[in-house]
């Protein structure tokens, strides 16, 4: 595999971290990309925009099942958000800023952008830009609106960019024409795939016209035998198998 995101393809992805296993780490925590590190896997992480425009590491758009704390995500200031704590001594919530230090350019980041429904890619977009900004180490963004790598091709082109992909609801001829579509408008160095939907044909064309395919979220030992006979590398949960043997 050639080509600027062929990095990519080198080793496997700790989903959110290498959160949960015996020492119940929780997820996007720093220290579960800490246990990622130490372990030697690549790491994904999800990020959104605080109230006033900082960049944090955090999946959901509530609060509520990561923290003691409810309601939207996105209504908090950083002031507010640094005084959270995440559930089983997770420490506080981490800024994009503060998980750059403490990968120090070591293991590959693969960096989702969370978009919530028709809201503006174009702030949390500019704040991924401005943080990933003399940044060394190996790193792409990736998300599943296709406006965010069309943002990032146009604004930020020396930034490696990703398409996340699901079949979920969309198996036919017009699911086929979304994802073309997805395509044409992200201009992706990469697919990030469901593993439910694979082997597929579109992630299979991706792959042979030279565009990395990863899989997420690898769990079970059947989906290891998939990803490695369909895709270039794993977003996993759990136990890993290895890469070669």
């Amino acid at each position: 595999m050639s080509g600027r995101a062929a990095f990519l393809t080198e080793c496997d992805y700790a989903h959110r971290g290498l959160h949960g296993g015996g020492q119940g780490l929780i997820e996007n925590s720093l220290p579960a990309f800490a246990a990622a590190l130490d372990a030697g896997f690549g790491m994904e992480c999800d990020v959104r925009l605080s109230a006033d425009g900082i960049v944090y590491v955090f999946h959901d758009e509530t609060l509520d099942r990561l923290t003691a704390k409810t309601g939207a995500f996105g209504r908090c200031s950083a002031q507010e958000l640094a005084a959270i704590s995440l559930n089983r001594n997770g420490g506080t919530i981490p800024t994009l800023r503060a998980l750059l230090e403490t990968v120090g350019g070591r293991q590959p980041l693969l960096i989702e952008i969370k978009i919530d429904g028709v809201e503006p890619v174009s702030p949390l977009c500019a704040a991924v830009e401005a943080d990933l900004r003399g940044y060394a180490g190996p790193v792409a963004i990736m998300s599943f609106d296709p406006r965010v790598g069309r943002w990032f091709a146009t604004h930020a082109p020396q930034v490696v960019r990703g398409l996340v992909v699901t079949e979920e609801g969309g198996k036919g001829w017009w699911g086929h024409l979304k994802r073309a579509l997805a395509m044409l408008h992200a201009k992706p160095d990469f697919l990030a795939y469901d593993i439910r939907d694979l082997p597929s044909p579109f992630a299979t064309r991706a792959r042979l016209e030279g565009v990395p395919v990863l899989s997420w979220t690898v769990r079970t030992a059947e989906q290891w035998q998939t990803v490695r006979q369909h895709a270039d590398a794993a977003i996993f949960e759990g136990e890993v198998q290895p890469r070669h043997g």
